[in-house]
Parts: C-alpha cells; structure tokens; sequence
C-alpha cells in the first residue's frame, strides 16, 4: 500500500508540473512577443522622426494652395510699394543716399577748409590797448599778405589778444618770429592759432565810405537801465562825449535792460565813450 500510494503522489506531481509548464511557457513567450512588438514600434518612430526632421516645413508641398495664392499677392504688392509706380524703381532711395553723401562731402569739405584757415593763422596776445587792427596787420605784413585781422577783448584793459590770418602757411610761420616785438608799450607773443577767425557776413559790412565813416562816428551800449529815457542817454553821452547826431534806444519785455547804438558828429566823441563803460546811468553800469 505505501509502494503504491508513494506512486499515486509521484503521478500527482509529474501531473501538477505538466499542468503548469504550459502556462509557464505561454506567458513567457507573450512578453518576449510584445517586448520584440515594443521594440520594433520605437524604432519605427524613430526613424520616422528622423524623415522629418529633415523636410523642410516651409517647402511649397506643405502650404495649402489657398495660402499660397494670398502669400504670393502680398508678395507682389509689397514688391510694387517698395518699387513705386514710377518708371524710377528706388528713385527716392538713390535720392536720399545722394543728398546724405552730399552732405557729408559738404562737412568734410568745411572741415577741411577750417583746419587750412586754422593753420594760416596765428594768435597774438598782450597787444597795447592803443594798438588798432590797422597798425597791428601793418606789423605783420612783412611776413606775408594778411586777408583778416581781429582784435578781441576788453578795449579798456590794458592787455588784448588778436588773430591774424595770412594767405598761406608760409606767412603764418614766418610770423611766428615777430614774438617778443614792442608794438606800443609791450612786447607782443606770437603762437599758433588753434581756431580759425569766424568769417563776417559781407551783409553787415559797410558798403561805401560814408557808411565807414558812420561805423567809426557810432558806439553799441548795453545794460541800459529801463526806466532811463532816450532824452537821458543822449543827454548823459553829449555832457560826457560831445555831439549826439542819433540814438537808437531798443528793448523788450523779455530781457531787463535796453541796447542803444550812439552815433555822435565826430568820431573822436565815439573813442572818449568808450571810457564811459561801467559808469552808472539809472541804476545800472552801462557797457
């Protein structure tokens, strides 16, 4: 009984492990099969994604043929504004670039001209009070042709400064020389010029003798006070100068003080009131 009930447990056994090899194998070959499945579909999209990402989204078979026809007339339309209707395609393009290179030629031509003017001449300084523009060219005339002579500053200070231009470079180096010359009671210094005289509209320029006679009869006054009269002024340079011919007294109502041009009879009236600078008329120092 115990030989055949050890046989009747060998046979379950051997029954049960055949029962549950089938079972076994089946599910290993699904996951094997859908692991393969798996694999083959992520390959495909990867090459699929690799087709694609060399096409070009923009090319003409992935527009819609409605859009096409839109984008090509705004094309066209765009094209014809940028053109013009004119038989002068980018006429006013040209333009605006010949006028801008016009203008630049026109600045490099004045800068040019101005570094010329600057290196014809040459700036002069403690210059003698008495000294006029007509002596101080005349001194230096002997180093070349002067076409323009100013004497700047303050008339009643002791000490000027002037610029000299000359026609050439030659004449302003040549210049250069005169330094440490007496021109009235001090020797003038004599050093290149680093601007260059600011030429004078040839509209405000007397036009005849009489005209420069009357320059030389006329001062400018200014820091007037307002509340002094025309009578005033005139009355105030004829006691102190001499001979009032006209007075021009001009103001505002935006600036504080007036201007006035004084035109005396003779011209050795204008030179004492250039004396008068800083004398008080009204409540102000005149100029």
């Amino acid at each position: 009984m115990a030989a055949v009930a050890q046989n009747v447990v060998n046979s379950d056994d051997q029954f049960t492990k055949n029962c549950n090899s089938p079972t076994q194998n089946s599910e290993t070959d699904t996951n094997k099969s859908s692991s393969d499945s798996k694999s083959e579909f992520q390959k495909n999209i990867n090459e699929l994604a690799d087709i694609l990402s060399k096409l070009n989204p923009l090319a003409e078979e992935f527009i819609p043929s409605s859009f096409r026809l839109k984008n090509d007339q705004s094309v066209q339309n765009n094209f014809s504004k940028i053109s013009g209707n004119d038989n002068f395609p980018n006429n006013r393009r040209r333009r605006n670039n010949f006028n801008q290179g016009r203008r630049r030629m026109n600045g490099r031509s004045f800068r040019a001209q101005r570094e010329e003017s600057i290196r014809r001449t040459v700036y002069v300084s403690d210059i003698d009070q008495h000294v006029t523009e007509e002596r101080l060219a005349a001194l230096f005339s002997s180093c070349g042709q002067v076409v323009d002579c100013r004497i700047c500053g303050d008339p009643h200070s002791v000490l000027r400064f002037a610029f000299v231009e000359f026609a050439d470079e030659h004449g302003a180096r040549a210049a250069l020389s005169l330094g440490g010359t007496m021109l009235g009671f001090y020797p003038v210094r004599v050093l290149p010029s680093k601007t260059a005289i600011l030429p004078v509209n040839p509209t405000f320029l007397p036009r005849s003798e009489d005209e420069r006679e009357m320059c030389a009869r006329t001062v400018y006054c200014t820091n007037i006070d307002k509340k002094v009269s025309q009578l005033d002024v005139k009355n105030y340079f004829e006691s102190a100068c001499g001979e009032v011919s006209r007075l021009r007294l001009l103001g505002d109502n935006v600036h504080s003080t007036r201007i006035a041009f004084v035109e005396f009879t003779i011209a050795e009236s204008a030179i004492m009131a250039l004396n008068c600078s800083g004398m008080v008329l009204g409540t102000q120092p005149i100029r």
